[in-house]
């Protein structure tokens, strides 16, 4: 069976039962049908002490990773586990649940599909989670294009502020790939229509309202955020927030249309484990991970909290230890790197057709000796292996411990896996083979022990971490500090116009922000093609901007978007729905 079909071929507890299972009471439950539902969390009072484990990865590649994947077994598997009679203290008698991101309708209709984790390792009601779900991304989308109208309607009812046009960094929104829209002139049709300006749209999900929303720790402190934003600048140079924008400030009407929004959503893993997803924000453009308030609430219900950061440790990990885990204060207990056999020797250079192939068929197809390309991929790992090593190098200097999880796909053979656990045996490093896909929690119980044995015991504290940056640190010192340190690149060089907005923000006190990096996902480097493990070279920042809501300074590099595009094939075009509402195509 292909994941829709396991999906489909699985029948969800009621959620009520789910929420029983995570310790919350069903008067605070706001159903969505019957297997999803919002949490009202201000009647949480439990204290926050539950462990979180941060899953992160290599860098992506078209053969797959699959940290979605791994995230549902292992946090499945630290539930079975849990059960056992020699069960690591650290998990023996206690609760494990998940926080993750909610799927953008970009992806799914676009490279990926479906974004809920595979096999027997999903999250249910899988169409309902991938497409509309509770409706969140919507009232972020019209909540951002509120700001954006209200902006552009004080312009035109008079510019009490004066606002200049030319300065609006402000994009509008649209939760979907569409290149076409990167660029637009709006205000054309005479003088009732508005006044004319350069403008464009960025994908929901790289929008610093969704930042906002998922750093926010509540109602009032998302209002306290969205005020904060920068939509421009005044004839004299002086930044126009949010704030400032009507007799009250944007930030009351946005927050109107979020209010339901924020609460997070409960759904459950194919095993019965409750799940928290609620956000999403991009992890090559923004920070990559889950809400605050998704994470902070499952500390409160459970004892290990299993996170996911999107795309590879450089990025949705780096800015998770970095900027999320700071915000929310939930410093990773243990860190889980997940690394494939197929996307290894893909880095090695592999072409991707003997990648996904395998030993076998790659034999068969070319007519050679079996072991002759067993030899020869166990070789192309070998060189790969410098990806996983790099990523887990710049995991373990936070301090926290490091698991890897090899997520195996069924072309893995027997001689591939045993080298690649032997080199972590070489490095010291706990790792597991998980077969997640297939076997769901069954399959990670490995993974959840070795998970397990690096978490603190109860009543042991979690190891102190140690953050990228130092405060006094400058924006520019920080940006160095990611490319040399986390990318091993020799500098980072800045155009001529991100040189006068980092001088900008000096000048407006800002340089104590962190810095989110928008990046490509394929290479440590700002080069896609670039791949494995790259050192020396220069990252071009062509773009710095303060996103003072959010709380950090933005750079884009190299030809990063923040409207991504379909690709030539998108995942769409293999999508339908019959007569009797059965959807298709989805994985």
């Amino acid at each position: 069976m292909n994941d829709a079909q396991i999906a489909a071929a699985h029948t969800p507890a009621p959620i009520a039962e789910i929420a029983a299972r995570a310790g919350i009471d069903e008067d605070l439950l706001i159903p969505y049908g019957r297997h999803m539902a919002k949490v009202d969390v201000h009647a949480i009072d439990a204290p926050r002490t539950g462990r979180v484990v941060l899953v992160t990865g290599i860098s992506p590649t078209p053969a797959g990773e699959g940290k979605t994947t791994v995230t549902v077994g292992l946090v499945d598997g630290l539930n079975l586990v849990a059960e056992e009679e020699d069960a690591p203290a650290s998990i023996a008698g206690r609760t494990a649940m998940a926080a993750l991101r909610e799927p953008s309708l970009g992806p799914v209709f676009g490279i990926k599909g479906g974004a809920t984790g595979g096999g027997w390792s999903q999250v249910v009601p899988m169409e309902a989670v991938n497409l509309h779900f509770t409706g969140g991304f919507h009232a972020l989308t019209s909540a951002h294009n509120l700001l954006c109208a209200l902006v552009d309607n004080h312009i035109q009812q008079g510019n009490e502020l004066g606002i200049d046009p030319r300065t609006i960094t402000l994009k509008r929104a649209l939760d979907m790939n569409d290149r076409t829209l990167r660029d637009v002139v709006t205000g054309l049709g005479g003088r009732t229509q508005g006044v004319p300006r350069e403008g464009g749209f960025e994908i929901t999900v790289a929008t610093e309202t969704m930042a906002v929303f998922c750093l926010a720790r509540d109602l009032a402190d998302l209002k306290r955020r969205l005020g904060q934003i920068t939509v421009g600048s005044t004839y004299a140079g002086e930044p126009v927030t949010a704030s400032q924008i009507g007799p009250h400030g944007a930030q009351g009407a946005m927050a109107v249309l979020l209010k339901d929004a924020i609460a997070p959503n409960l759904v459950q893993t194919l095993g019965g484990t409750p799940v928290l997803v609620h956000g999403g924000p991009f992890a090559n453009i923004a920070h990559g991970a889950n809400s605050v308030i998704a994470t902070r609430t499952a500390q409160r219900l459970a004892d290990v909290v299993v996170t996911e950061a999107g795309f590879g440790a450089d990025l949705g990990g780096q800015k998770f230890m970095d900027i999320t885990s700071v915000a929310g204060q939930f410093p990773p207990a243990a860190i889980v790197v997940v690394a494939t056999v197929r996307a290894l020797k893909l880095q090695s250079g592999m072409a991707l057709a003997d990648v996904k192939a395998g030993v076998a068929k790659v034999a068969e197809r070319d007519g050679r000796d079996e072991q002759e390309v067993q030899d020869a991929h166990v070789a192309a790992l070998r060189s790969g292996v410098a990806n996983l090593a790099r990523h887990v190098e710049n995991m373990q200097a936070y301090g926290a411990p490091v698991v890897v999880a090899v997520n195996r796909f069924a072309e893995d053979t027997d001689a591939e896996l045993e080298w690649l656990e032997g080199w972590c045996r070489e490095q010291d490093l706990a790792c597991a083979v998980a077969d997640v896909w297939g076997s769901g929690g069954e399959g990670s119980r490995g993974l959840a022990r070795a998970v397990a044995r690096a978490l603190p015991a109860p009543g042991d504290d979690a190891p102190v971490l140690t953050g990228l940056w130092t405060e006094g640190m400058t924006v520019e010192e920080r940006i160095q500090a990611v490319v040399k340190r986390n990318y091993r690149g020799a500098k980072a060089e800045f155009t001529a116009a991100a040189r006068r907005q980092l001088a900008e923000i000096s000048r407006r006190g800002l340089d104590g922000l962190p810095v989110c990096m928008a990046k490509t996902q394929y290479s440590f480097s700002d080069d896609p093609t670039a791949l494995n493990a790259p050192e020396g070279f220069t990252v071009t920042v062509r773009e710095v901007s303060a996103k003072t809501g959010a709380g950090f300074v933005v750079a884009l590099t190299g030809a990063v978007m923040t409207m991504p595009g379909l690709p030539k094939s998108p995942a769409a075009d293999r999508m339908d729905v019959d007569d009797a509402g059965n959807i298709t195509g989805l994985f």
